[in-house]
């Protein structure tokens, strides 16, 4: 069964530094897809700051995932500019 998902942003391609990542407009869910060949770090931080990071995942090439996060949370990757990301909602 797919999931309807409701779009609520434009896609950008995600920052590579916690300094210039995004809250995607202070989204709480973020779609997420790696269009490179090499895999990336993803890393969801408190804020821009760079003090606290609550965690990281790895998106590998061609993978889509779906990342649920506080609204102020912040999101960037460790190079490229093969990840992008996008808000979003889910729907019935």
């Amino acid at each position: 069964m797919s999931q309807r998902i409701q779009v609520k942003g434009t896609q950008i391609t995600v920052p590579n530094s916690v300094g210039a990542a995004s809250s995607f407009s202070e989204a709480t869910c973020v779609r997420l897809i790696n269009n490179g060949s090499s895999g990336r770090t993803v890393t969801v931080a408190e804020d821009n700051s760079g003090s606290t990071t609550i965690g990281t995942f790895s998106l590998l090439a061609g993978q889509t995932e779906y990342l649920q996060k506080y609204p102020s949370n912040v999101v960037f990757v460790g190079g490229g500019t093969d990840v992008q990301g996008t808000s979003v909602g889910f729907t019935n």
